[in-house]
């Protein structure tokens, strides 16, 4: 009897143990609510300043070599949604962007990190512009754990490329969906 007690408590134990959940956060955005100004493209109509919030991930999963952010809006009138923004081959070491890290021009990128071709046209963060007129559309804000430490992405890498490549690697996500209308 003392046996069966003794297993089934030490079961509950090891049932009750769990992986911390993998968590993304931001200080600038936050889950159902609208972007800001700041995260809003500057041009095709609009005139917000186009920079990207910073982002914090912490519990990735266990064999996690590298992370990668993206950000889509799956409402686009495209028939594909539209890319925003997509970093490849950041470091296990690195578990937070500073506002702006998306800049295309930034020298403050993690180093080995990539910046792929957003849907604008150049690598780095294009931010939020859905077509005047329609109901606001869903921005994700993803951070992916990857079981490579390296992904042969480019600053030329499409949406489309990167999301191939991030599917095929990925051991778990994290997401934020803010929104935007105009």
């Amino acid at each position: 009897m003392k046996r069966t007690v003794l297993g089934l408590s030490m079961m509950a134990v090891a049932m009750s143990v769990t992986a911390e959940e993998f968590t993304l956060r931001s200080n600038e955005i936050w889950p159902g609510q609208s972007l800001a100004d700041a995260q809003v493209f500057q041009g095709f109509g609009c005139s917000g300043k186009n920079i990207s919030p910073s982002l914090v991930w912490k519990n990735a999963p266990a064999g996690t070599k590298s992370f990668a952010i993206t950000v889509y809006d799956p409402d686009a009138p495209t028939g594909s949604g539209w890319w925003h923004w997509t970093m490849v081959n950041i470091p296990l070491s690195v578990t937070q962007l500073a506002v702006d890290a998306g800049n295309a021009h930034s020298k403050n990128l993690p180093e080995g990190a990539v910046q792929g071709r957003n849907d604008f046209g150049y690598a780095g963060f294009g931010g939020a512009c859905p077509p005047a007129g329609t109901s606001a559309h869903r921005y994700r804000f993803t951070v992916w754990a990857l079981k490579a430490a390296h992904l042969p992405i480019d600053n030329a890498s499409s949406g489309a490329l990167v999301g191939y490549m991030l599917k095929a690697n990925v051991l778990g996500t994290s997401q934020l969906e803010a929104i935007y209308g105009r």
